[in-house]
């Protein structure tokens, strides 16, 4: 029959399986204590202060497990802006190995253009610093190659890779519901990142280093500085890495000399027949999820038995999902065959309202008084009606980076390590492969690729 709408104890009930959820996941326990010792920080310095360098001196700023002692780019006016940002009167430098050879520095966070993730990754762990590093982690591939043998080289470092999202509370509940079966067998991911207009060339073209992210030559476009962050999510959900890439690309809005692809469409094939659909454009930035209540970027996950629609959000608007259980299957009668249209086939089942993924905060406890269990009851109700919202209550920048912090210390291997962020580096390159030569690549074939020069390096 028809799925009604969830009563309250539906929802409760419900809302109780994901909050167990989150509270069986790494990140439940309580946060770092929010006063530290000076001594009992690690001090830390930042490569790169463009764009998204500032943006983590913005949260870094908000974490009182580190210490910013150093910052280096080539850009002056950045640099000084970067360090008004951190407002810990950190040494400035244009060379980044001279930050390196600072003692003082023990861990480092890398925000460069992409083709130099690698190299200067490279010389950080040579120079036995702890490392995070902007996604992709590395450009070519004969740089994987290189890199995991690096690491395995430094074993007392940490090395972790800026995904985000593998901190955040409502991803690590949908995992933990995918892994309960709470949406059955998870077959497909639908994921975009649609923007209006997306990056602009700047004057200079490309003489103005500012503009790296339009050419093939530093960048890896729209799939390395976007999809990659969703083609993780799907290798999280699905618990594995994909078989083969297919997709098209085009250059057919954003004709301002620049090489890389403005809008590009991609099909993941995993194991067991499973599929991520991917798109990323130029055009538009409507979100067909959340009742168009957000834009941009965000993933469907599908099941058999539900699905869920999630995003990260950003500053303005936290991350949040929606759970829809899977509409009844439709009634089959061994009665008469009785007249039906002709046409299209009828469909007798009804769609399911979404029901709010809970953080914590919204479940009723014991220590609630009378009044505010209540008002949680009334706020879960609230959510199954879709008149409000459940959000995370941080921001998973932040998680990442303290945990980065607490990594360093503790030695315990970051969620977003070495091996995920290499396999989300070739997703990308391979994906790149698929558009550029149009063929459908297989992910055995990054086995190969750069060993040769792996092996001179």
């Amino acid at each position: 029959m028809p799925q009604t709408d969830p009563t309250r104890r539906d929802v409760v009930k419900m809302a109780g399986a994901a909050g167990a959820a989150v509270a069986a996941s790494q990140l439940a326990a309580p946060f770092i204590q929010k006063v530290k010792a000076a001594n009992d920080q690690i001090q830390f310095g930042m490569i790169g202060t463009g764009s998204r360098g500032s943006y983590l001196l913005k949260h870094l700023s908000k974490i009182d497990n580190g210490h910013c002692v150093a910052l280096c780019d080539l850009n002056p006016t950045a640099l000084d802006a970067a360090a008004l940002t951190i407002g810990t009167n950190p040494t400035k430098f244009k060379d980044y190995r001279e930050l390196l050879a600072q003692k003082n520095v023990d861990a480092v966070l890398i925000a460069v253009p992409l083709y130099m993730h690698f190299p200067v990754t490279k010389d950080a762990l040579q120079a036995g610093k702890h490392v995070f590093c902007e996604k992709s982690l590395v450009f070519k591939p004969e740089e994987s190659h290189q890199l995991r043998k690096l690491v395995a080289d430094h074993p007392k470092q940490t090395m972790q890779v800026g995904l985000q999202r593998r901190y955040s509370k409502f991803y690590q509940t949908v995992k933990q519901m995918i892994d309960k079966g709470l949406l059955g067998d998870v077959t497909h991911v639908h994921a975009q990142w649609h923007r209006n207009p997306g990056w602009l060339m700047k004057p200079g073209g490309k003489q103005n280093p500012l503009n790296w992210r339009l050419f093939r030559e530093f960048s890896g476009g729209q799939t390395a500085e976007l999809a990659s962050h969703q083609i993780d999510v799907a290798d999280w959900m699905f618990g594995a890495t994909p078989e083969y890439v297919m997709g098209v690309g085009g250059l057919d809005t954003m004709k301002d000399g620049r090489d890389i692809f403005d809008n590009i469409q991609l099909i993941y094939g995993y194991p067991k027949g499973r599929k991520l659909v991917y798109s990323a454009i130029s055009t538009n930035s409507h979100l067909p999820y959340f009742n168009a209540s957000r834009s941009e970027m965000g993933e469907c996950i599908m099941g058999t038995e539900g699905s869920v629609e999630i995003t990260v959000g950003e500053d303005i608007h936290a991350c949040t999902a929606l759970w829809f259980r899977e509409p009844g299957k439709p009634h089959i009668s061994n009665g008469p065959a009785k007249p039906v249209a002709a046409g299209a086939t009828m469909v007798s089942s009804s769609g399911s309202r979404a029901l709010p993924i809970l953080m914590d905060k919204d479940l009723p406890s014991s220590n609630d008084s009378f009044l505010g269990k209540e008002m949680k009851f009334a706020r879960q109700w609230l959510y199954s009606k879709g008149v409000m919202v459940s959000e995370e209550d941080r921001n998973p920048v932040d998680t990442e980076l303290e945990t980065f912090m607490q990594n360093c210390k503790d030695g315990k291997r970051p969620l977003a390590d070495l091996e995920v962020g290499l396999n989300d580096s070739t997703a990308v390159m391979l994906s790149n492969i698929a558009m550029y030569e149009d063929r459908k690549v297989k992910f055995d074939e990054i086995q190969k690729m750069g060993l040769e020069k792996s092996a001179k390096a």
